[in-house]
């Protein structure tokens, strides 16, 4: 059966409706596209969501991660753990101020980095000499740098094991940040995600939990970091300075009024869209139930809401994931592998030299891993096509 025949089944579809369209349309009627009070708004609604102390809005969750470096003082030659399971952007933002990441694999459940083998590592850059280098990569940056930090990724909706990681944290003196782009409303053991680090970062592309089109949002409860990020997403103008004064080597990190309008409205919803997301997740886990030759996502002991990015599901090792991935295009349903691991990125291979078996879970995982359509806003019909093409390509 070809299933766009009968339904219509996107990869993703953000949830928009006519609130979020007039909010546009007032920011158009109005002389403030920028910096205006949308910007307050939706900064002050992620922060009560969040219960943080400062939420700054800014135009990516890329943009956000890179001034969370810079205000922590990563810098040119530093040494930070890091996980290869993740989108590109929580990697990049560290090779853009010149700094070596040292990867560690991941929790074959999760997909989130593996806390044991970060204390491990950190044990051993801190040791220097051969302990040290096993964790290095072939080439990089420079030699002989200084471990200064970690940056952990919140994969598909699930937080990483903050306590473990902010305990090895203050054992070896470093900062943590938490790439919580794809966890929005996510909790960990009871706590909002986003506030388990010195700095959190969300992110509101339109597969995401709630969107703006593009964009993101900082979340810290450190006053000396959020005023230091605060001006350099502006520049580097700081409080008090004049139009034409830069404190700080700023860059032009705004979020435009258009897209904090959208967001305060999101925002408004985001019981309703979390909601969604999860009941979507519900009707997955009971269409796909017992199905051979898949395994649905897991939940850690330690994450009490799952805030759902997307729904990635494991193929047995011995399917052929290009032909299952060839045979459900066919049928009209999308689906995309989920993540290939940044080591195996070529413009990574050529800067560091990693090998494919370095990472064996995360190399499996970004094997088996396919991400099916999901959203709020799909239907249940939705849902059982993508279960029924599955069945059929599946055997």
């Amino acid at each position: 059966m070809d299933f766009r025949m009968k339904f219509d089944v996107p990869m993703s579809s953000p949830d928009i409706g006519d609130a979020e369209r007039e909010a546009v349309r007032e920011v158009m009627l109005s002389n403030a596209l920028s910096m205006g009070p949308y910007q307050q708004r939706f900064e002050q609604a992620v922060r009560e969501f969040c219960g943080a102390k400062h939420a700054l809005a800014v135009n990516s969750g890329t943009a956000g991660l890179h001034l969370g470096v810079r205000a922590n003082g990563w810098t040119d030659g530093d040494y930070v753990i890091t996980t290869p399971f993740s989108f590109v952007a929580s990697t990049n933002v560290l090779l853009y101020e010149r700094i070596t990441p040292v990867f560690v694999d991941v929790d074959p459940a999760t997909g989130n980095i593996d806390p044991a083998l970060v204390a491990e590592a950190a044990a051993d850059l801190n040791a220097s000499g051969a302990r040290a280098e096993k964790w290095l990569p072939a080439r990089g940056f420079r030699a002989g740098g200084r471990l200064k930090g970690i940056l952990a990724v919140d994969v598909f909706g699930q937080p990483a094991d903050y306590d473990a990681l902010n305990g090895t944290a203050r054992d070896y003196g470093l900062t943590v940040i938490e790439d919580s782009c794809e966890a929005l409303g996510a909790m960990y053991k009871g706590r909002p995600a986003g506030l388990e680090a010195s700095v959190g970062v969300f992110a509101f592309y339109p597969n995401k939990q709630i969107t703006t089109g593009e964009g993101g949002m900082i979340v810290t409860d450190d006053d000396e970091l959020a005023l230091k990020m605060s001006a350099m997403r502006n520049q580097g103008r700081a409080r008090g300075d004049t139009w034409l004064e830069h404190t700080y080597l700023g860059f032009n990190y705004r979020m435009s009024e258009l897209n904090a309008a959208v967001g305060t409205v999101q925002m408004s919803r985001i019981g309703t869209l979390i909601a969604n997301r999860q009941r979507v997740a519900d009707w997955y886990s009971e269409e796909l139930a017992g199905l051979d030759g898949i395994s649905l996502p897991g939940r850690a002991a330690t994450t009490t809401r799952d805030s759902w990015f997307v729904f990635v599901i494991r193929l047995a090792p011995e399917l052929d994931r290009t032909d299952v991935i060839r045979k459900l295009n066919a049928l009209g349903i999308p689906v995309r592998p989920y993540f290939a691991p940044i080591t195996d990125q070529p413009y990574m291979r050529a800067m560091f030299g990693y090998e494919s078996d370095r990472f064996p879970v995360c190399a499996d995982l970004g094997r088996r891993g396919l991400a099916i359509p999901f959203s709020g806003v799909m239907t249940r019909d939705q849902v059982a096509a993508v279960g029924a093409a599955l069945r059929q390509v599946l055997g």
